[in-house]
């Protein structure tokens, strides 16, 4: 099964089963086929090994077919691990993105640009665009040393209600929310995926990173913007070592070896 729109995308969280695991030689081999063999089927999959005591294993599968990362999920099962939590949501574009007639007006505002100049910048403009695009909705992760997850939904309260607000104020106010995230580009890779409808809130926020601070720098400063500051709600953060399936599965006391 594969949406019209974007990809499907698990983050799936275990706990090891540690009596299991002692007597189970090649248990951790079972992770490694699995996410083997997903990626065999044209699909991604990171594999950490978490911090704190939340979970252990933490793996992170995404791909055009939902009925193959249920599989996957599947197999995971077969080794000792216990599920402790998961979240399931689509790669999307956000409604607020500019669009060609908001660019042009800001070229021309900003930069007095007119005739065959705007619209060379303009076809530049639509090229980045398509690139943006593509990432958001087919994205290649890369192997960043550290991820943290955390779902969340925008706030309904009666004085601070996100969707009462006239659609030019919402993007007005996420304009100037992208541009605080935009600042640690290059430090931070952010996959915002949309789980209105199909899990508990509405987006799930993915954050990939080879220095942890950069993790806790771009989310406090995040915190002051209004966007998150008035209107946004938080689920729980999971955060752990991006890690090789075979490495994480030896970190948490999944044995590879057989005998």
């Amino acid at each position: 099964m594969t949406p019209s729109v974007g990809w499907g995308v698990l983050h799936l969280y275990y706990r090891v089963d540690r009596a299991r695991a002692e007597h189970e030689a090649g248990a951790g081999k079972r992770i490694v086929d699995a996410v083997s063999s997903l990626e065999a089927d044209g699909h991604q999959a990171l594999t950490l090994a978490m911090l704190g005591h939340k979970a252990d294993l933490g793996v992170i599968a995404l791909g055009p077919d939902l009925a193959r990362l249920q599989a996957f999920h599947h197999e995971l099962l077969g080794a000792p691990v216990e599920p402790v939590s998961s979240y399931v949501s689509l790669t999307e574009l956000s409604e607020y993105t500019s669009t060609e007639d908001d660019e042009r007006a800001r070229v021309a505002r900003e930069e007095h640009v007119s005739g065959d100049e705007l619209e060379q910048r303009l076809a530049a403009w639509r090229e980045r665009m398509a690139h943006y695009h593509e990432h958001r909705l087919h994205p290649q992760l890369p192997p960043k040393r550290v991820c943290c997850f955390y779902p969340m939904s925008k706030r309904r309260a009666s004085d601070a209600n996100w969707y009462e607000l006239p659609f030019d104020a919402r993007k007005e106010l996420m304009g100037g929310h992208a541009r605080v995230g935009r600042q640690y580009a290059g430090r931070v890779l952010q996959l915002i995926t949309g789980s209105t409808g199909i899990d508990d809130w509405e987006w799930g926020v993915t954050l990939l990173a080879d220095d942890a601070d950069a993790l806790k720098a771009i989310v406090y400063e995040m915190r002051f913007d209004p966007v998150s500051a008035r209107y946004a709600e938080f689920g729980p953060f999971f955060t752990g070592l991006v890690l090789p399936p075979a490495e994480a599965c030896a970190r948490v006391g999944l044995r590879l070896d057989a005998t």
